[in-house]
């Protein structure tokens, strides 16, 4: 049988708050206790058809502005965030037996903040960037490699120039779902809604799991 306590402790263990606050706490736990990569987030778009896709991408900046990561802008996701600009965030940390999903609007960042980060990269990611058609058809593995050499040798000497298709999207939330696991399925859900411009704020209620 069930613990009462248990339950009533489960009952408060997402709080009804500020989403954006929960999650920078989530964050912070998880980096210390996810092994790799815990900014890992699977993003999910669609065609202007609605056809869906989704991939792993890491998330490379937070706050309550929205969620940032980047990417070739003429790879499949980039063509498809471009024609449909809502999309769905989730974050699985299994040490932590939680996850965070997070639905919104994409928006380009200023080119400035794109320049910024792809600046702060590793040099051979920003070399590997610029050789790569991301997602485009691939003749062989040598030539992936020839075109990072010809890109080394071009910018040898001096900064590498950042591709103008590669760029950043933001993620501007309208709803966040908070999972958290608990004994015997019992576990916590807890979903936030922003509401309209006229009344503003988020409103939250509590789901079955």
């Amino acid at each position: 049988m069930t613990d009462i306590t248990e339950l009533s402790q489960a009952a408060s263990a997402l709080p009804s708050s500020d989403p954006f606050a929960l999650c920078a706490r989530w964050f912070a736990e998880a980096r210390e206790s996810e092994p790799n990569d815990a900014n890992a987030m699977a993003l999910a778009t669609a065609t202007s058809g609605g056809a869906p896709s989704v991939r792993m991408v890491l998330l490379k900046d937070h706050g309550p502005d929205g969620f940032t990561f980047y990417t070739n802008a003429e790879s499949r996701k980039g063509e498809e965030i471009r024609s449909n600009s809502q999309a769905a965030l989730l974050f699985h940390w299994k040490s932590l037996r939680r996850q965070i999903r997070i639905e919104g609007v994409l928006n380009e960042v200023p080119s400035e903040v794109a320049d910024a980060y792809f600046h702060s990269r590793s040099r051979d990611s920003q070399l590997g960037a610029v050789a790569s058609d991301q997602s485009r058809p691939l003749p062989q593995r040598q030539t992936f490699i020839e075109r990072f050499d010809e890109a080394t040798k071009r910018f040898e000497g001096g900064d590498v120039e950042r591709p103008a298709h590669w760029t950043g999207f933001q993620l501007t939330p309208s709803a966040f779902e908070f999972w958290l696991d608990r004994p015997n399925r019992l576990h916590d859900r807890r979903r936030f809604v922003r509401g309209d411009a006229q009344h503003g704020g988020w409103t939250d209620m509590l789901l079955y799991p």
